[in-house]
């Protein structure tokens, strides 16, 4: 080969060369691979945390769900005792009370019929004594009417509240017939009058009331 010609080879290498030297070098495959597969193992290891800590929720979720419907139904449980207990000292004290309400009611009895019962008409010769001593039979009814309103507050502050029955259609859960009379002017079967009054204890009935009920008819009346 020419030398000419090997010279101009050299010279084009060379500039070749100055050119490569300038430019910047090709980043590493491999570190750029080592980078990427780092991440890929991190990646992997948090969603395996993720799936750790979200069963581990679930289970706390669970078992605090579990203790919760323990705790409801405990407390459901504890109401239905309690009322249960209520229930049962109500009616203690109603069935210790009842005897004693209706000897009440047995003294106020006695108090109204005395009110009921007419003055005797007094003879010739005690009425000068009568006359004089008139005052005092007044003040000792107006003092018998004052023990019978006390009895009656003392009644209502127990919630115990006399029946209504005259003028009204015999309710048998209320009472009993003791007799009946006849009126053709009154339907069959209403209260005419009460022989014992009847008395509730907060809508429940603590005494029957006697009554007496109309019977379509003439007769004056029959005893049952």
């Amino acid at each position: 080969m020419d030398d000419s010609i090997k010279e101009k080879l050299l010279d084009r290498f060379r500039a070749y060369l100055d050119t490569v030297d300038g430019e910047p070098e090709p980043p590493d495959e491999t570190a750029e691979g080592t980078d990427l597969f780092s991440v890929f193992i991190e990646l992997a290891a948090l969603r395996s945390e993720v799936r750790t800590e979200s069963r581990l929720v679930k289970e706390a979720l669970d078992q605090f769900r579990s203790v919760f419907d323990a705790l409801q139904t405990s407390h459901g449980k504890m109401e239905q005792e309690l009322k249960r207990a209520q229930a049962e000292a109500r009616e203690q004290s109603r069935a210790v009370l009842r005897p004693l309400l209706l000897e009440v009611i047995d003294i106020r009895d006695r108090l109204a019929a005395g009110l009921k019962l007419p003055q005797a008409s007094p003879t010739r010769w005690r009425a000068r004594f009568w006359r004089r001593n008139a005052p005092e039979a007044d003040t000792w009814r107006e003092g018998v009417r004052m023990t019978l309103r006390r009895v009656d507050q003392l009644l209502s502050a127990r919630r115990i509240a006399p029946v209504e029955l005259v003028g009204r259609p015999f309710d048998p859960r209320l009472g009993c017939v003791v007799a009946t009379a006849r009126d053709a002017s009154i339907a069959d079967g209403t209260v005419i009058d009460e022989v014992r009054t009847g008395f509730l204890w907060e809508n429940e009935l603590l005494r029957p009331a006697e009554v007496i009920v109309s019977k379509g008819g003439a007769d004056n009346g029959e005893r049952l």
